[in-house]
């Protein structure tokens, strides 16, 4: 299902780079001499800070560059050290370091705190400051703004402490003899509180937000932001009901990686994650360990929704007690969270259409599997679809496998339809667009052209297609666009919103409070806010999705694309926020992007069958071939009448149109050609109409015999006026 790619090896990059470099100059003989490699953060640029401890006693601590595939010494202590957070400023001319303590034996009357923070000129190596030594673990971060100036002589880090606060120390910096980089005042460091009384902390380094839960009468989640301009500010609140108490003990999520932690804080109560997309989506995701009962639950809010989804599934196995081996991971793809709990199940969880569990994938046993990473991994999830086997020191980025999911659709005989609507609709909004899969699935409907027992798949490719390319151009139509045929049925298909051995329940969840400039904030803030303003608005208006069905006696009559004015009626009365005028361009655009999803697949299938310019005529019997695209025509037909879709528009009575159309009359059941007589406009059809009109009043005199030789007088009624056009030409 995870195709995963590697990205970082830390004896490739890292340790093989060492023992070249520094065998070269005879420090060290063999790889015995570089022990105990640990990664320690990964900077938002990409940069993987490590430390490594040599033969001759010394701790170093450097840098990889992914993009130039480069590694750095930053700083050597000249002991053995416990290197606990470690953080580099952009300019890479200051490094923070947190050193774990340990009192040995000869010590122990000697008072030694269990935490030393330093901050270390390195740009050349010079002065070094000592910023904390306290008794409780401290997480180093530097800020790394987005700014346009390429020398900047200012730093801020965070120092994220076990005791639950969070402090900001803001260094400013001067350049000596034009090239050395110093602390100005190192002495007299300006700081502020940002963050206290908490016991869970999230960094988000793409993002410069800081991500913190506070618990006093209720959980509430709060989210400080950082500007370029050294300001920052408590942007957003939300409530959460988590369990009581469900940290025991400091929390730190995407703050570096802790190889010194004690034991008795390496047990987890809770896992819990905060997963933003810069559409404006935000999901809070949390769970417990499995328990005695052999079920796991875990809880997905959709803040950008307005509701949480608690899944409980139910693990096979021998019942086990609680472990953090039974906590799942949370991996963010795009705009799906796959919740994998390694062993047992993988489920992969669609925040943009969650209305119905056929929309995300659940997988388990042999699918669930991810082959590069062992049973004994110990595997990190990180932000940007990436993740870290500890054990290792491998890091690899996650995405969907569109074999996989192709896999899936053409396995129908072992599959239920509620994995292959999600794997289609995987294939379809979230890998496209993609012309070769386009085709590929173009393919497999051309061999399974017959509706789904519970879903027609010729009107989900069209609705999903549709719903991609429009949402891309404007994502507030995600609310009242359709985008599965499934919601126009009268009933839902109880497949199709059910999963053996997972139950679902929805809640609404406590509005958000946005706060300070978030309200006046553009990009992910604003799209946020205004999404959960949507969704109370959609909450209490009844069918705030577009649903063509609902204009089937108007379609039949007029048989236009009247559903154009349909659908613009409709946007501007949940959406008026767009405009009368940008929602007659997003409308025009929706119909001619219909008509040529509509062409496309009709091209694709006429190569598919290798069909050329000779056929559906009068001159030849038709080929297989032709039967095979005549029949994907006529379901595309069907699947475009039931959604009541825009035709496209009439041919007229030229030359060259009057042939095509008589042979394709020629070659349709004699119950299909009357009904299309009745809506071609033309002398033969009148005819045909009257001959029929006159052949029932015979019948009901019990002239047979003028009713047998009616086949035929149609037959050469056809081929004298297809002569008469030839010889017009």
């Amino acid at each position: 299902m995870l195709q995963l790619s590697a990205t970082f090896d830390l004896q490739q990059d890292v340790v093989s780079s060492i023992f070249k470099k520094e065998a070269t100059v005879g420090i060290i003989k063999e790889y015995s001499g570089i022990v105990d490699t640990r990664i320690l953060n990964i900077e938002r640029d990409g940069g993987v800070l490590y430390s490594w401890k040599g033969e001759t006693g010394t701790t170093r601590i450097g840098k990889y560059d992914p993009n130039t595939r480069q590694n750095k010494l930053l700083y050597t202590f000249d002991k053995q050290v416990c290197v606990s957070s470690c953080s580099l400023n952009k300019e890479e001319t200051l490094l923070a370091v947190s050193l774990a303590q340990r009192t040995r034996t000869e010590e122990r009357l000697r008072p030694v705190s269990k935490c030393l923070t330093l901050l270390i000129e390195i740009h050349p190596i010079n002065n070094t400051k000592v910023l904390k030594a306290v008794d409780c673990r401290v997480r180093v971060q530097f800020l790394h703004p987005d700014t346009e100036r390429d020398s900047v002589l200012e730093s801020h880090l965070l120092l994220v402490a076990e005791d639950g606060y969070v402090e900001q120390l803001h260094v400013m910096l001067v350049r000596q003899e034009g090239y050395r980089v110093v602390m100005l005042s190192p002495e007299c460091l300006a700081k502020d509180r940002v963050a206290e009384d908490f016991s869970w902390v999230q960094w988000d380094s793409q993002t410069q937000r800081l991500f913190y839960l506070t618990h006093r009468e209720k959980a509430v989640l709060k989210c400080v932001q950082f500007c370029h301009d050294r300001n920052c500010e408590t942007l957003f609140e939300l409530v959460l009901e988590l369990p009581s108490n469900p940290f025991t003990c400091m929390r730190f999520v995407n703050l570096g990686f802790d190889h010194h932690q004690e034991t008795q804080h390496e047990r987890e109560e809770m896992r819990m994650v905060v997963i933003t997309n810069n559409t404006g989506s935000m999901c809070v995701c949390y769970s417990q360990p499995a328990c005695v009962n052999q079920e796991i639950t875990y809880t997905i809010v959709l803040v950008h929704r307005g509701c949480s989804k608690t899944f409980s599934v139910a693990l096979d196995g021998t019942p086990s007690p609680c472990s953090t081996d039974l906590l799942p991971l949370f991996i963010p793809i795009g705009y799906y969270v796959v919740v994998y709990l390694s062993g047992h199940f993988l489920h992969c969880i669609n925040t943009r259409q969650q209305e119905l569990l056929c929309h995300s994938l659940f997988l388990s046993g042999v699918d669930a599997e991810l082959g590069v990473l062992g049973s004994d991994s110990v595997v990190l999830s990180l932000p940007e679809s990436s993740l870290l086997d500890l054990n290792t020191g491998r890091m690899y980025t996650v995405d969907l496998n569109p074999s996989f999911l192709m896999d899936l659709l053409h396995c129908s005989h072992r599959r239920p339809d509620s994995q292959r609507l999600a794997a289609l609709h995987c294939l379809l909004l979230y890998m496209g667009p993609n012309a070769a899969l386009e085709l590929k699935i173009i393919d497999w409907i051309c061999d399974n052209v017959m509706p789904f027992d519970t879903f027609d798949q010729i009107q989900e490719f069209i609705l999903a297609s549709l719903y991609r390319i429009i949402y891309k151009k404007c994502l507030s139509l995600d609310e009242v666009l359709p985008y599965s045929s499934v919601f126009e049925k009268k009933k839902v298909p109880e497949t199709l919103d059910q999963v053996p051995g997972v139950t679902c329940t929805t809640e609404l969840h406590a509005e958000p409070v946005f706060k300070g400039k978030a309200r006046s904030l553009q990009g992910y803030w604003e799209e946020l806010q205004w999404s959960t303003e949507k969704m109370k608005y959609f909450e209490a208006v009844p069918n705030p999705r577009y649903r063509a069905s609902q204009n089937l006696p108007d379609w039949t009559k007029l048989l236009t694309t009247l559903m154009v004015d349909k659908l613009r009626e409709h946007l501007n009365r949940h959406l008026p926020r767009l405009g009368k005028k940008k929602i007659d361009v997003l409308v025009v655009n929706y119909v001619a992007k219909l008509l040529e999803l509509i062409r496309r697949m009709l091209e694709s299938v006429w190569l598919k069958y290798k069909l050329g310019p000779l056929v559906l005529c009068l001159k030849q019997r038709g080929s297989s071939a032709e039967w095979a695209v005549f029949h994907v025509m006529c379901r595309i037909l069907e699947a475009t009448k039931t959604l009541c879709l825009p035709l496209p528009p009439d041919l007229d009575n030229s030359d060259a149109n009057e042939e095509l159309k008589f042979s394709i009359l020629k070659r349709l059941p004699e119950s299909m050609e009357q009904r299309i007589c009745h809506l071609w406009d033309h002398p033969i059809s009148s005819a045909c109409i009257s001959r029929d009109y006159v052949r029932g009043l015979l019948e009901k005199h019990d002239k047979t015999k003028v009713t047998l030789s009616y086949s035929a007088s149609t037959n050469q009624l056809y081929n004298h006026q297809f002569n008469i056009t030839k010889s017009r030409k």
